[in-house]
């Protein structure tokens, strides 16, 4: 599997980067079975690396980073000659991931798992795997996003004062599968022995390259769900499964009662459908209060915010501001980036105490529908990425 005339650009311009890479060209690369990590250790093993795949065994069963998964990625390792690692991770999942979600999910709030994932199951399990069992410093992934480190001196519009002497974060170059969002949490430790090869492809042109080198991977199907969703059906289903069925009732904010629920987990802010209500116009669910078991609906007329309250902020292509930023912001991972003010919220001492202590007040420009406690907002300034939090109040 030689390169050929015939590749991409992009992806002949991905393998020159990576075989001018400084250091030693030694890395594991993590597997999920799926095309963009097998294309991902195809970069890598074309452009003179020694590669070697990581596997995460996260569940027992089905799914894209389960059974299905381990067995593709093996045989990807088989067809390129490479030796394939599996990490049993499952406890470790089960504690950092699943009992978070489903407390979230009892709590009222609508948790984001991937960005907890990549750091406290993923990116950190190979990293140690990596360094301790194979002596291997850097890890490779399939993500659609870019690193590049800000250094004093280089000439470059990105860099300023705060970003200076950090890797910064970027989006990836095609902007419908940019990936950036879920890897808002990672430390800057992480990002410095982590290669992005990906980042400069676009989702056709990887297809197209696994195609073109025939990889056992090439043509199957992208997974459209949450890997929990996935390997139970629904994420109804995964819920079922941990909380028990608890009626309660839909009311305006009034409090007048419109309908009955099973279940505040099966519901979350801005939802529209299924919530079998019968009114003179579309109700949205706008909060979900645990104390009452309520869930409570207004017409999207009433639903718009105008700021809400981000923690556990993760600064990454900048320190910490100490004053008011203009920001773009992206509050669900498929939603447009939008504008607001970044007021930074002087930290308690019980926030100094916390892994993630920084708050920040976020006023949007416009109002805004759909602003969920417990999914994610990441900052951005154009392509690069400032750093991210949880959503934790409304007003």
């Amino acid at each position: 599997m030689n390169i050929n005339s015939s590749a991409t650009i992009s992806g002949l311009k991905a393998i020159k980067q990576l075989r001018d890479l400084p250091g030693p060209h030694k890395v594991a690369v993590g597997l999920s079975g799926g095309v963009d990590s097998s294309l991902t250790a195809f970069f890598l093993k074309e452009a003179g690396w020694e590669v070697q795949g990581l596997t995460l065994w996260l569940m027992n069963g089905k799914g894209a980073c389960c059974s299905d998964g381990l067995i593709d990625a093996a045989g990807i390792c088989e067809q390129l000659k490479v030796p394939h690692h599996v990490i049993d991770s499952r406890s470790n999942f089960q504690k950092e991931i699943i009992e978070t979600v489903v407390q979230g999910y009892q709590e009222g709030i609508t948790p984001l798992p991937c960005s907890r994932c990549n750091r406290s199951v993923k990116f950190k399990e190979m990293l140690l795997w990596a360094e301790n069992k194979l002596n291997i410093p850097l890890i490779a992934t399939g993500h659609y996003a870019r690193v590049q480190y800000s250094e004093e001196g280089k000439s470059d519009s990105t860099a300023t004062e705060e970003s200076l002497g950090r890797y910064q974060l970027l989006r990836g170059l095609d902007q419908k599968k940019d990936q950036s969002y879920f890897l808002y949490d990672l430390s800057q430790e992480m990002l410095s022995k982590v290669i992005f090869p990906l980042g400069e492809l676009t989702k056709e042109e990887t297809r197209k390259e696994a195609i073109r080198y025939n990889l056992r991977t090439a043509n199957k199907p992208e997974s459209q769900d949450l890997c929990l969703a996935d390997h139970y059906g629904s994420m109804r289903a995964f819920l079922d499964n941990y909380l028990p069925p608890r009626q309660g009732q839909i009311v305006l904010a009034d409090g007048s009662i419109v309908g009955e629920h099973d279940g505040i987990e099966h519901f979350t802010i801005g939802q529209r459908k299924g919530l079998k209500v019968s009114w003179s116009e579309p109700l949205h669910v706008i909060r979900i209060d645990e104390s009452m078991n309520q869930v409570i609906v207004a017409p999207r007329s009433e639903s718009g915010r105008s700021s809400c309250i981000v923690g556990s902020i993760n600064w990454v292509s900048i320190q910490s501001p100490q004053k008011p930023i203009e920001i773009e912001v992206q509050i669900r991972y498929k939603s447009s980036p939008i504008k607001a003010e970044l007021i930074p919220i002087e930290a308690t001492k019980s926030d100094i105490n916390n892994e993630r202590p920084y708050r920040c007040n976020l006023i949007f420009k416009d109002k805004q529908f759909s602003i969920t406690p417990g999914q994610a907002a990441v900052f951005y300034s154009k392509d690069i990425l400032l750093g991210g939090g949880i959503i934790q109040n409304l007003p």
